[in-house]
């Protein structure tokens, strides 16, 4: 399977569909995308099944559905440009976005893990995105405000500086929750945030702070 990983990858995307994902952008970056290399060599059997996968790091790659309706909700909430993800984790959900928006600025608190996804990425000739190692519960103020802004892991509420770095009109996809966690858009109009929730999700917790 992993010798022809692109049929893998589109059989992967014809499923994505078939459980509901539309954007054709979002189905085109999934059957691009080779997500056995981000993905540990004892794993790799099952890089093209729809599951959330172990990194180490207590960190998981996340189900290729949950990385590509989060990246369709964006798309489809209008943002087009500039995106913040807040969870680099392997770089499979950063090549989505890499794929799909203009331009990707991407945190990650865990230093190992942001240097394997950055040589990934480069592998594979990504180069609109811009990584920073540093807490993803302050996101990433020099570069604020951002069209769109997605969070990788659970945050136990919607963390407000994430909410300031915005733009007017600018929308955020984020699970949030401890144990009960739903995935939720917030849309900023002004200084009016409105949440919508979406469904319930699970994900590892966004831990604050940096690991070196």
């Amino acid at each position: 399977m992993l010798a022809n990983y692109t049929r893998s990858a589109r059989a992967l995307a014809d499923l994505l569909q078939r459980e509901g994902v539309e954007d054709k952008l979002v189905l085109s970056a999934i059957a691009d995308i080779p997500r056995h290399v981000f993905v540990d060599d004892v794993l790799k059997h099952k890089a093209y099944q729809n599951t959330a996968l172990p990194i180490g790091q207590g960190q998981t790659i996340s189900q290729p559905y949950i990385v590509a309706r989060m990246t369709e909700l964006l798309r489809l909430a209008g943002v087009r440009d500039k995106v913040l993800e807040i969870g680099t984790g392997s770089g499979y959900q950063t090549a989505v976005l890499a794929k799909t928006f203009s331009k990707v600025f991407s945190v990650e608190r865990i230093k190992a893990l942001q240097w394997q996804a950055k040589r990934r990425l480069h592998n594979l000739d990504l180069y609109n995105v811009s990584m920073k190692h540093g807490d993803g519960w302050q996101g990433w103020q020099s570069q604020a405000p951002f069209d769109g802004i997605i969070v990788t892991a659970a945050a136990s509420q919607v963390p407000q500086a994430l909410l300031d770095q915005l733009i007017d009109g600018g929308v955020m996809i984020a699970p949030i929750g401890n144990e009960d966690q739903q995935l939720v858009m917030v849309v900023r109009e002004g200084e009016k945030f409105t949440q919508h929730v979406i469904a319930p999700v699970r994900f590892v917790p966004l831990v604050p702070g940096d690991i070196e």
